[in-house]
Formats: C-alpha cells, structure tokens, sequence
C-alpha cells in the first residue's frame, strides 16, 4: 500500500447551511470549526485548506447554558494604559450576534496563516437571510 499525499488542486470545496436556531454556542462552534478546518474529510492534511464554506444563519437565536449570558465577558484591548473593554455574552449577542459565533469560531483554528485563511470561509448572519444562493449550500443538520 502506498500512502497518498493530497494536492490544493484536488480538493473539492461545499458549501453548507447551518441554522444556529436554539443551537449551543460551543457545540455548535465546534462542528463548524471541523468543518472549516476539513477533518470531516478522509482527505484531511494539517498543512492544507481542505475544508469547506460554512453559512450561518439565526445567529440571533444561539443558546448559551448556565449563567454565561451574564457571566461570561469578551474583552478588547486597544494597547494603551486604560483602553481594556469588557462587554458580557449578553449584550454582544444584543448588539452583534454575528460576532459572538465568530469568536467562538475563531478561538477553535490553528492561530497563524492557514487559521486566518480558513477563518475567512465562514459567513454568519443574525437572521434567516444570506446572499450566497447563487453557491447553492447544502442544509446540514448540528
């Protein structure tokens, strides 16, 4: 038997729908993550993008469990003495949904190149609409 190497120019990439409707955040993050990154595949190698386009739709609607709607802080930095901010589940969800789903996301890919470059493969949206028809996504279930 011989092993297989995978090239860029063999890989097929999907695009699937996800409703996050009622979904938990870090469950469902953590499916989208796999996807992103392509360990789903047979095909998977840890130095290429063999993963897949993910559209997310109902961010507004993500469950958090226990007490983190009001316990749980992100915070920004602006590297300046007094510029830390502090902003709970519960408002980001308010104000950003989007936002709250990508920082989930993004804290569970590698964090150099190839992290950013599959980051950008993911498009979350707050309500049931997205612009992506025309790249005709596969509903798939989390």
């Amino acid at each position: 038997m011989k092993t297989t190497h995978i090239r860029k120019e063999d890989i097929e990439k999907t695009w699937y729908l996800v409703d996050a409707r009622d979904k938990v955040l870090g469950r469902l993050a953590s499916e989208i993550a796999k996807i992103l990154r392509g360990k789903d595949k047979a095909i998977f190698s840890p130095h290429l993008d063999s993963g897949d386009f993910v559209i997310v739709v109902n961010a507004e609607k993500v469950r958090l469990t226990g007490d983190k709607l009001k316990g749980k802080y992100y915070y920004n930095y602006s590297g300046y003495p007094g510029g830390l901010k502090a902003i709970t589940a519960e408002k980001l969800l308010a104000k950003k949904p989007e936002e709250l789903l990508r920082r989930a996301v993004k804290g569970m890919l590698p964090k150099n190149r190839l992290g950013r470059k599959v980051f950008k493969k993911l498009k979350v949206y707050a309500g049931s609409d997205h612009p992506h028809e025309a790249q005709q996504p596969q509903q798939i279930q989390i």
